[in-house]
């Protein structure tokens, strides 16, 4: 079994404005091996209720990686293509006791 490769957008503070307030300047990180799939009934649910957000896909991130993926946008390719949010904390397990390549889990939102 093998994911797909996704692109995690970052974003860095480089300044502030006139006004103060934060400037930020993207950067696009390639995460491979990415698994994508539907949120359970249970997930729709709980991120309905406690976000107020509609969960459209659940992402299986592999072991290993070390990227922050609460509040990030994430760009998928074909056939899901287009701009996706995380919504709330990603859940992890402990690598060693997962079998799989995988032990972290986000569920993401359509988003613009």
């Amino acid at each position: 079994m093998r994911g797909i490769t996704v692109t995690l957008v970052e974003k860095t503070q480089t300044g502030t404005d006139d006004l103060n307030r934060p400037i930020y300047e993207d950067s696009y990180i390639d995460v491979d091996n990415v698994l994508v799939g539907e949120p359970t009934s249970d997930e729709i649910a709980n991120t309905m209720s406690l976000y107020g957000k509609m969960a459209k896909y659940t992402l299986a991130i592999p072991k290993g990686d070390t990227n922050d993926w609460t509040d990030t946008e994430v760009i998928l390719p074909s056939p899901f293509e287009g701009k996706y949010k995380t919504i709330g904390y990603p859940t992890a397990g402990i690598e060693a006791n997962i079998p799989l390549m995988w032990n972290k889990k986000v569920i993401i939102e359509r988003y613009g």
